[in-house]
């Protein structure tokens, strides 16, 4: 059970703060509610050059960095489809330079031609890179588009193109921060040994004088149901053959997603889940095998991904993925089975709990999601799963016209 005190600033900020006296170090993490699906379609990939930008100085502080260091702070940053979250750690004693270092780039950027520059290469080098010269690299940016036609996932976090990346300006960037980087966008979450009174009083010398900006109402397309199954086969230079199969799922919010999740844990949740034990140990159809979900805050993606054995017949190791599938719709599974992996989902949850940075994120996350007291409720909600409900879910889910599948094939 994590505990916190919950307040607002004047221009909207929302701050939360969890006392954790075991430790002497604190965390802060800041979350705007902004991701890749708030793009424009045209200009794509701006919330993860974003966050490239964030580090590159602001008004008064022309390395982010550096102040950081000195007093014994690590700091790092992640974007997805649906948020961007900023994060660091320092002593307990140095508190004021995370809220003198955080408030001033949100105040403003040091908005320059050079910084642009050299982060729109780093992240048009990372593109190439992790998508266009790694093996397997563009599955995502083939996936996408194929299981998504309407809503926003459609691209990656990296954007639909290089393109987008390489003709971003000064004026597409400086609206772009206009728009989403505000304290009515953000939440700020603290934990640590710290006082909330403390806390308050730091959150208004440092944030309060930022000036909120127009509220964000997001008006994002729904994705129409998928009714006939989508296919698409490529070929490229890598050493196996292998299959990606995704299927449209319920959203972060929905009654199903415990069961969703635990669906994925049954196929493929260490060396004893389903797919590894008949596919590729006793069948030796593939090399490796693996079903996760998405995580979207929208409704997302079940997905299935399998490197085949040389000499498989892909559609030998389809019909195979399908089977086991089919398992799942047609016979309960087992307590001890169920059980086993509700076991692993409260260890990992009640370990989270343990790491200060995990609780920082992990308010903030629930707090967009609706509200921070939920992650409480996260272990009860996915013992309520039964059997039944997996049948129920799997039956939905594993509809062959629900899937976009994607041979990818060895040349």
């Amino acid at each position: 059970m994590i505990s916190f005190d919950r307040f607002e600033l004047t221009n909207g900020l929302k701050v939360l703060v969890h006392k954790d006296i075991s430790t002497p170090i604190v965390a802060m993490n800041i979350l705007y509610n902004v991701g890749s699906k708030d793009e424009h379609p045209e200009h794509t990939g701006f919330a993860h050059l974003f966050e490239h930008l964030m580090f590159g100085g602001s008004k008064n502080i022309l390395k982010y960095d550096e102040p950081l260091q000195r007093v014994g702070g690590e700091n790092n940053a992640f974007t997805n489809n649906d948020i961007t979250n900023y994060y660091l750690s320092l002593p307990r004693q140095n508190i004021e330079t995370a809220f003198w270092l955080e408030s001033d780039r949100m105040l403003g950027l040091a908005f320059s031609e050079k910084s642009l520059k050299v982060q729109r290469d780093v992240v048009c080098e990372e593109f190439r890179q992790v998508y266009l010269n790694q093996p397997y690299g563009d599955v995502w940016l083939l996936l996408r588009p194929l299981a998504y036609k309407v809503h926003p996932y459609l691209w990656t976090t990296i954007g639909k193109n290089i393109e987008h990346i390489q003709n971003a300006t000064m004026g597409h960037v400086k609206a772009f921060f206009k728009k989403f980087y505000l304290p009515n966008n953000a939440i700020l979450t603290i934990a640590g040994n710290v006082e909330t009174t403390e806390i308050e009083a730091l959150s208004k010398k440092w944030f309060e004088p930022i000036s909120r900006g127009d509220d964000y109402k997001r008006n994002l397309p729904e994705e129409p149901k998928q009714e006939i199954p989508r296919m698409l086969t490529v070929e490229r230079e890598v050493p196996y053959h292998a299959i990606y199969k995704a299927y449209h799922m319920c959203a972060r919010n929905d009654n199903e997603f415990h069961t969703t999740d635990i669906i994925s844990d049954l196929l493929s949740n260490g060396k004893s889940s389903r797919l590894h034990k008949e596919l590729v140990k006793k069948q030796k159809l593939f090399i490796d095998i693996n079903a996760y979900i998405s995580g979207d805050i929208d409704k997302g993606l079940f997905i299935i991904t399998g490197r085949l054995v040389q000499g498989v017949n892909m559609e030998k190791a389809e019909n195979a993925i399908n089977l086991e599938l089919d398992k799942l719709i047609n016979l309960k599974v087992k307590d001890f089975e169920l059980n086993k992996i509700k076991n692993k989902i409260e260890a990992t949850m009640v370990f989270a709990e343990i790491n200060i940075l995990d609780k920082a994120m992990n308010m903030a996350y629930y707090e967009i999601l609706g509200n921070a007291s939920d992650m409480n409720k996260q272990i009860e909600l996915y013992n309520l799963v039964t059997s039944e409900k997996i049948c129920e879910q799997a039956d939905i889910m594993f509809n062959k016209n629900n899937c976009s599948t994607l041979y990818y094939l060895a040349k």
